[in-house]
């Protein structure tokens, strides 16, 4: 397989399960609340259903890409985001709307990993590296896409469901040509290996899961109710009304690309300094919402520095877990993985009953603490980067 024709399907593969399916719940929540008559508190359920689908397809993709290859886990991911994203786009009330975030969500799980090992078995390793730059830019190029989907249906007055028609009908595509390049991936599959997991109990992994897990907590958070809390308090004064979702998403995306430049920033400050920014940057777009959701500048800082985090914390998390379990590099990554899914499922409902009962300025007030907190975890003296044999 070529290494284009690869990349170039990766690329599709993650624009669409981390663009508008696993944002697009929060893209579009201000809309939903309107058509639903949703409370905080249920938009935090159906939101952390939708992160429970993520969680559910992380396990599902690792068994099946040992079983099968990830050719299929990624064409069932894209094929789960055209069926829920569907469902949505004709939801007449919220079971249904509840069951196509599901769907639509759970296929970010199915394709992050095996996009790894496709790349792993059919690339040489010199060009590894660009590969997965390409894939993973998808991600960036995918949440901006939704926005400025968002925003053109808005300027010509269209329903928020032809919006998740046209997401439904991409993410077939996206399917159809998946299956045709990867369809005869060269490798052996077969067994399900033995899981030793009792080597990822390691007091030097604890910082890994820590800041993994809260990563998870505060972005799932962000993601699901940033854009309600700025529209809510009557969205930033530029542009027409309604079109702050869209500049929150759209910024969250294009700033997102800086995730390119991880390995750079990490090979000039370090480790441990690198986590360090990273939280203090999470932290500050938390507060910024919070305390500053009509101003346009503000909005704009938070989103682009929520897009960082994500994008370049996601990288961490991918070559720092490699470091710390070089003997089961895979295994490491995924526990890395469930603890940000763990967060992810947990995060959204107990935002959404705490902004029902103090409010979602006091909500982002507590999530930028979660963060600030996390902080201790990347001290020097606690961060191992590396095992002590690799």
């Amino acid at each position: 397989m070529s290494f284009w024709k690869l990349s170039a399907a990766g690329f599709a593969a993650t624009a669409m399960t981390y663009g508008p399916a696993r944002m697009g719940f929060g893209l579009f929540l201000p809309e939903f609340r309107s058509t639903f008559d949703m409370s905080s508190g249920t938009a935090g359920l159906v939101s952390s259903l939708g992160f429970s689908g993520f969680f559910f397809g992380l396990l599902a993709a690792y068994a099946v890409t040992a079983r099968q290859g990830p050719g299929l886990p990624v064409v069932l991911g894209l094929l789960s985001a055209a069926l829920g994203m569907a469902l949505v786009a004709t939801a007449q009330g919220l079971p249904l709307l509840a069951t196509g975030t599901f769907f639509a969500m759970s296929s970010a799980g199915f394709s992050w990993a095996p996009f790894n090992d496709a790349v792993h078995r059919q690339v040489d390793d010199a060009r590894r590296p660009a590969a997965l730059s390409i894939v993973s830019t998808g991600t960036s190029l995918g949440i901006a896409a939704a926005g400025a989907t968002a925003l053109v249906l808005l300027l010509s007055g269209m329903s928020w469901r032809t919006a998740w028609a046209i997401f439904a009908g991409a993410a077939a595509l996206a399917a159809a040509g998946n299956w045709m390049a990867l369809r005869r991936l060269k490798g052996r599959f077969g067994a399900l290996p033995s899981l030793p997991w009792r080597r990822l109990a390691q007091r030097r992994a604890v910082p890994l899961y820590v800041i993994a897990l809260s990563f998870g907590t505060t972005t799932a958070i962000y993601i699901s109710f940033a854009a309600d809390r700025v529209q809510q308090n009557g969205g930033v004064p530029i542009g027409p009304v309604g079109a702050s979702p869209a500049l929150i998403f759209v910024s969250f995306g294009l700033f997102g690309l800086v995730g390119l430049t991880t390995g750079r920033i990490k090979a000039a400050t370090g480790l441990a300094a690198l986590l360090g920014l990273l939280l203090a940057g999470s932290t500050l777009s938390l507060l910024l919402i919070a305390l500053a959701p009509v101003s346009t500048g503000g909005v704009i800082l938070s989103a682009a520095l929520q897009g960082a985090y994500v994008m370049m914390m996601s990288a961490v998390l991918a070559f720092w877990s490699e470091r710390l379990f070089p003997n089961v590099p895979a295994l490491g990554f995924t526990a890395a993985l469930l603890a940000v899914a763990a967060g992810s499922v947990a995060g959204p409902v107990v935002a959404g009953q705490l902004s029902d009962t103090a409010g979602a300025g006091f909500t982002f007030l507590v999530t930028a603490g979660v963060s600030a907190a996390t902080a201790v975890a990347a001290f020097p003296t606690f961060v191992v980067e590396r095992a002590p044999s690799a």
